[in-house]
């Protein structure tokens, strides 16, 4: 297991291993104060228990705990898996109608050696940067951006990658004012119409159409821990039992994990996370990524635009008919 030093952001059933882990990092800062302590043996007896007990946590995760994780603020976003796996990287700002939306963010790059478009949605990592990028929750303008960056794979032939994390498109007055739906429906389209490969990876929240409308792709991944539904566990839970405390039996009804939308041909492929969580060794969740990505692209070489759009309308007419019995 990989120790993280000076962790914070401990999810609420983690809590007791966030004091095991604590304790160990006290006793190592007190023998960094005082050389003569020697508290290697009794640290690395904390590690193995705290290894012990986030293995048990992590072993049988309930829909609602994995939400927790798919939200947790240290996972890697769409920024990080940029700077990371891609080279080349140039930014495309705006829609060329109102304004650039910072919750979207995208571009021409490569991927190793393929050249590619790049896009998704980006929740920043501290308060100004959270609230510049509207904590990932795309407006009109976001989605029109998006459009763009569509057509312009489509015209010089780059497939396409979409990272998506995100808890819903902007619900707020202003951007239905400027169409928000009409936005998102485009979106959507679009993705289904561009003739060249497309592929999307669920990196932490997909949610509802704000997240189809970027996910609409020929092959669907998502990261073990990753979560994609129509509506957020708190928002069906307000609708159905008027209740959002009842999230827990919301997160089980919907159906949201990566393993269920497995079953259910919703997704392609699962992406395993390190144990504990993309959050606890981001360079390795990144990697992981970065292969499937490869995988996936390279599964449609030879294709034709013809081949790639049919086999994309097809996959989305049969979504759901597998594993409806499980």
């Amino acid at each position: 297991m990989e120790r993280v030093p000076g962790m914070t952001n401990y999810l609420d059933f983690e809590k007791p291993l966030a004091e095991i882990e604590g304790k160990a990092e006290e006793l190592r800062a007190m023998a960094r104060q005082n050389e003569d302590m020697d508290v290697e043996e009794e640290a690395k007896a904390l590690d193995k228990k705290a290894g012990d007990m986030l293995r048990d946590l992590y072993k049988g995760l309930t829909p609602w705990r994995k939400c927790q994780v798919a939200r947790h603020p240290d996972r890697p976003h769409c920024k990080d898996y940029i700077e990371a796996l891609f080279t080349d990287f140039t930014p495309l700002a705006g829609d060329r109608n109102f304004a650039d939306d910072l919750a979207v963010m995208g571009g021409l790059a490569r991927l190793g050696d393929r050249p590619v478009v790049v896009l998704g949605q980006e929740k920043g990592h501290d308060t100004k940067s959270r609230i510049e990028r509207n904590f990932g929750m795309a407006r009109p303008e976001g989605y029109r951006k998006a459009i763009r960056l569509m057509d312009l794979a489509d015209r010089f032939n780059l497939p396409l990658i979409t990272l998506v994390d995100t808890t819903g498109a902007y619900p707020g007055k202003g951007a239905e004012e400027r169409g928000q739906s009409e936005a998102i429906a485009r979106s959507t389209e679009k993705c289904l119409a561009i003739g060249v490969p497309s592929v999307t990876v669920i990196i932490g929240e997909g949610g509802s159409g704000g997240a189809v409308a970027f996910a609409t792709a020929n092959r669907v991944a998502m990261l073990e821990h990753a979560v994609y539904s129509v509506i957020s566990p708190e928002g069906c839970a307000s609708i159905l039992w008027k209740d959002s405390e009842k999230m827990r039996e919301a997160a089980e009804a919907l159906r949201l994990t990566a393993q269920d939308l497995s079953k259910l041909a919703v997704c392609d492929r699962v992406i395993p996370e390190p144990l504990g969580g993309a959050h606890r060794d981001r360079t390795a969740t990144i990697a992981a990524v970065g292969t499937a990505l490869e995988e996936m692209l390279a599964e449609m070489d030879g294709k034709s635009r013809k081949e790639l759009v049919s086999a994309r309308r097809k996959k989305f007419l049969d979504m759901g008919s597998k594993g409806l019995a499980a």
